[in-house]
């Protein structure tokens, strides 16, 4: 996988954005993410129809723009919308059965320990996101910081897997989270609630190690 892809990949679900959610989408898109991944979940998410169309908007787009478009979570929209990629946590579809459905995509796994990160490329991930790095406010149901700390020795025991990190993260601790050997960060907040977003994803894509 394309390191390049992970450099500033945007969550993002309707519940998450202060103002018009494909508005959200598209300023995004033009500042310059580098990947998007749809995760509609949580209180007042969309549901059956609606859901989908919001997600094929999503999807025409990144494809405008030349994205990668990814579900989280949602194995038989991915494979009805065709989507480049899929993003599993560790309670959902096993990765293996997915790649069988769905050859030559895209497909992230959420790590928080070695445990996981071993199973995860034994399975066949292309790329992982580890955290939260930091606590975070997006995830009701998120695990205890990670830390850069487990962020680095990862890197240091898989020299070459592609990393994102996840959880926290802002503009400022951006450079923090890519010295301590992520290839990109992944976010939600720091985009949805940004007053400027053309100048948030440039901030975060100008972040050095």
């Amino acid at each position: 996988m394309d390191y390049n892809l992970l450099r500033v990949y945007f969550i993002m679900g309707t519940i998450n954005c202060t103002k018009d959610p494909l508005k959200t989408l598209e300023e995004a898109l033009e500042a310059g993410i580098t990947c998007f991944q749809l995760r509609e979940k949580g209180e007042g998410a969309l549901t059956g129809i609606a859901y989908e169309e919001f997600a094929r908007a999503c999807q025409k787009m990144c494809q405008a723009y030349q994205v990668p478009f990814i579900v989280n979570d949602d194995v038989e929209l991915a494979l009805k919308l065709d989507a480049d990629g899929i993003h599993i946590g560790q309670e959902d579809l096993a990765l293996s059965r997915f790649r069988k459905q769905a050859k030559g995509k895209i497909v992230g796994v959420s790590v928080h320990n070695s445990r996981e990160m071993e199973q995860a490329i034994l399975s066949g991930a292309d790329y992982v996101g580890i955290g939260p790095i930091y606590k975070t406010q997006s995830k009701k149901d998120a695990k205890p910081p990670a830390g850069l700390h487990f962020l680095s020795a990862t890197r240091k025991q898989f020299e070459n897997f592609p990393i994102v990190g996840i959880g926290g993260i802002t503009e400022e601790n951006t450079s923090d989270i890519l010295s301590s050997g992520a290839n990109g960060v992944s976010v939600i907040s720091v985009i949805c609630r940004s007053k400027d977003i053309g100048q948030t994803v440039k901030n975060l894509l100008l972040a050095k190690k």
